[in-house]
């Protein structure tokens, strides 16, 4: 009996979860955790649409965006029960996880390893850059912080500043911040 409602359940609409509702903190290991929009490894940017519950295209002037460079370094997505302080509308902090191709709706548990700040048409962006919290999903096995991160892989840095330089034009680096800065920011944007 119970198999026959899991799988009625599947062919319901919306018995998956509400990704606006799920918390920014795991239940059983209380640790950070990320939403995926965009998988690694692809120039078709998605996003997530609260009021649909559905990913949706990134759109720029009404059309589908594409990011015109590399393929997405990692996968974009956001930490779920944040939005920003500053915005009119309901948007949850970015951030991008550096780890193998996630389908679009994965949610993980992650440690933030840095936060990246970007000036985008004279706006400012936050990015929390991140790792899976689970070693075994790790691509970078050594990076759990800012410190260990550039120590072991001094090259990542200047390869996404040049990735996100290239993803929107009118883009600007405005600088790198540690893990501690990161956490501090998920803090501040917690709804």
């Amino acid at each position: 009996m119970r198999q026959h409602l899991y799988l009625f359940c599947l062919l319901l609409v919306g018995c998956g979860p509400r990704y606006s509702d799920i918390p920014t903190f795991s239940a059983d290991r209380k640790l950070l955790q990320l939403v995926v929009e965009t998988p690694a490894g692809t120039n078709h940017e998605q996003r997530y649409n609260p009021t649909t519950d559905t990913f949706e295209p990134r759109r720029v002037a009404g059309l589908a965006a594409v990011v015109e460079f590399l393929p997405a370094p990692g996968n974009l997505g956001f930490i779920p029960g944040t939005s920003s302080p500053n915005a009119p509308q309901d948007h949850p902090l970015p951030a991008l996880l550096l780890a193998e191709s996630q389908p679009t709706g994965t949610v993980l548990e992650v440690l933030p390893v840095a936060l990246l700040t970007l000036d985008i048409d004279g706006v400012l962006r936050p990015v929390v850059v991140a790792v899976p919290a689970r070693p075994s999903q790790r691509i970078l096995p050594q990076a759990t912080d800012w410190t260990s991160l550039q120590r072991t892989h001094p090259s990542v840095r200047p390869f996404l500043d040049l990735w996100f330089r290239n993803r929107a034009p009118n883009t600007r680096i405005v600088g790198w911040k540690d893990e501690k800065a990161a956490s501090q920011l998920i803090r501040q944007w917690l709804r």
